[in-house]
């Protein structure tokens, strides 16, 4: 797998930098600027070889065409601040702005393009479409830097088929990423603990599967908990459930107990009459979910069991939060999970937050990232690292330009 290193003298050479600079906005107002701050190194590292940098990303979901909701503009100002230098925005990703951008670049400099996305060919299933996309980004530059882990796992123009059209390396960030990957797959450090939250079990059932082969407990929260709490057969009154995945979900404890993995679920719930944090909020027993009530966090006997659970643990990996964690009301349990692995840290384990929600809960909840050993940028890559799955992103970095 080849490295920034393996590129050679890199200055005056043009280098298209794959980042994930994909940040939640309110409005024009970026309310976490982590995946941003995760892109720095690799981009300062690049322009101060003398390179001349060229970094393409995309934000949100636009419709394969320019949609201003969806644009790149908020990030500059704060990636240039971060840089320390001014970043030059393309208002287009290979239209006449970001070939003129990239035609006025002096060594060190960086251009951001506008989001990919805008153009169908980056996520098109039709790989004359997204080779055609490509082939226009590749004209732009003299070699490919991965950096944006956050979308490894997609078989996209510029995470893919870019690989194959110029000579490619991995970035820091990606590189670093994997390598905890690896952490947690080839001979973890045990106890070795799995945290998995978030709303749809159906996200998470491919992770238990295949996490049942090496860790030693999986600790169950958010939204995915209650269709477990269906499959024990009880109440889960009008809580978050996927009724086709109960039976999944009780085999799936039947085969944790025969691998003698210890699948940990709640022993008491925050619920509430909706969704909302203006009715009334009240614990109650797992088992014992009134049928007018919804489910929104774990209870405090749960948190403190969790934390108990994480304690003697040399490596936990954490995805997803244990329930609303944005309303106060139903933050505790996410709270606790939180300060447990800060805890575990702090006593030498190899801690690991996978990602998106979880990453953004814990920064909103007050923590540090230094907290913690590491904070992945990519929630959906890491979940299919663990899968067992092939990362096309980085698969295509192992097989040669």
């Amino acid at each position: 797998m080849t490295t920034i290193a393996d590129l050679g003298d890199l200055r005056g050479k043009r280098v298209l930098v794959r980042s994930d600079l994909n940040v939640p906005l309110d409005g024009d107002v970026i309310t976490d600027d982590g995946r941003i701050r995760a892109s720095v190194p690799t981009i300062t590292a690049l322009s101060e070889a003398g390179a001349r940098v060229i970094v393409c990303a995309h934000l949100g979901r636009p419709k394969g065409a320019p949609d201003p909701q969806y644009s790149l503009q908020p990030v500059v100002g704060r990636l240039g601040e971060l840089l320390g230098r001014p970043v030059t925005f393309a208002t287009d990703t290979v239209g006449e702005s970001a070939q003129a951008a990239v035609a006025a670049m002096a060594d060190g400099d960086v251009v951001l393009l506008e989001n990919l996305r805008f153009n169908p060919g980056e996520t098109s299933k039709d790989e004359a479409e997204r080779g055609a996309f490509a082939d226009q980004l590749a004209a732009l530059a003299d070699a490919y830097v991965s950096d944006g882990f956050g979308v490894v796992h997609r078989k996209q123009a510029s995470v893919y088929d870019i690989a194959t059209r110029l000579p490619s390396a991995m970035g820091g960030l990606v590189q670093a990423e994997v390598e905890v990957l690896k952490q947690l797959t080839e001979d973890p450090k045990r106890p070795y603990a799995v945290v998995l939250g978030g709303a749809k079990v159906a996200d998470k059932l491919a992770v238990i599967d295949n996490l049942m082969k090496t860790a030693d407990r999986l600790l169950i929260g958010g939204g995915m908990l209650f269709t477990f709490l269906k499959a024990q057969g009880h109440e889960v009154g009008t809580s978050l459930l996927d009724e086709e995945k109960v039976a999944t979900c009780a085999e799936y404890l039947e085969r944790a107990t025969a691998a003698g993995v210890e699948i940990v679920l709640p022993v008491d719930i925050v619920v509430a009459p909706d969704f909302s944090d203006a009715g009334p909020v009240q614990v109650v027993a797992a088992d014992a979910i009134p049928a007018d009530q919804m489910g929104l966090d774990i209870g405090p006997e749960s948190a403190k069991l969790y934390a108990e659970k994480l304690a003697d643990c040399q490596t936990v990996f954490w995805n997803g939060p244990m329930g609303a964690f944005e309303m106060a009301p139903f933050a505790d349990g996410t709270k606790a999970v939180a300060q447990a692995l800060v805890e575990a840290t702090a006593n030498g384990a190899l801690t690991v937050v996978g990602g998106g929600d979880s990453a953004a809960a814990v920064r909103q909840l007050g923590f540090a990232d230094d907290q913690f050993t590491h904070i992945s940028t990519g929630g959906g890559a890491s979940l299919e690292y663990l899968e067992g799955k092939e990362l096309p992103g980085v698969a295509v970095l192992t097989k040669g330009n």
